[in-house]
């Protein structure tokens, strides 16, 4: 009994231009560059490297100009052919992937563990600066405070209070004095 499958014209092409290259370069690999999983929490970013194979002393980081670099090297454990071996589709050698990082983190804070094969990378954020308080002041107004929103919040605006006078007053100190 025959099973029909669906046709993938772009698998298909795929495999046709592995099989072209690799009959150019039979003895060339894919170079090795690790999946990476980032994202944010509350306090940090978070980078995971899927790093197996690969032990914590062949793995570099670095920090330069608010760009994250992780390097290193995957390095294959037998280097001689053994006819037991029918098709070897590990990917080893040297990797390097960066990624830039956004101003608000403390890159000289940077944490990092290898567990399982899995690489994390913790950069904790900066802490996040008050808002500062504008006195807004028109003419022949009373001063009104703005507050600057905190995150997540909406914008608001708080008039100051003036002290309780009459209108008379008010009228009057509004008029320039007339003197002659």
């Amino acid at each position: 009994m025959a099973t029909l499958t669906r046709w993938d014209p772009f698998g298909e092409m795929q495999r046709l231009t592995d099989q072209l290259f690799r009959t150019w370069a039979p003895d060339e690999r894919r170079a090795f560059a690790p999946a990476v999983d980032i994202y944010e929490d509350e306090d940090a970013i978070v980078v995971k490297a899927e790093l197996a194979g690969v032990k914590p002393e062949d793995v570099n980081i670095s920090v330069e100009n608010n760009v994250l670099t992780i390097s290193g090297e995957r390095k294959l454990e037998r280097s001689e052919e053994r006819e037991g071996y029918h098709r070897i589709e590990s990917t080893y050698g040297v990797f390097t992937r960066s990624f830039a990082l956004p101003e608000s983190l403390r890159t000289d804070e940077v944490e990092a563990e290898m567990n399982e094969g899995i690489l994390t990378v913790r950069i904790p954020k900066k802490p996040e600066v008050a808002p500062k308080r504008i006195q807004v002041k028109g003419h022949g107004e009373a001063p009104r405070q703005v507050a600057a929103p905190k995150q997540g919040e909406a914008k608001e605006i708080k008039e100051a209070k003036e002290p309780e006078t009459s209108k008379a007053e008010s009228a009057q100190s509004a008029e320039p004095s007339r003197t002659k």
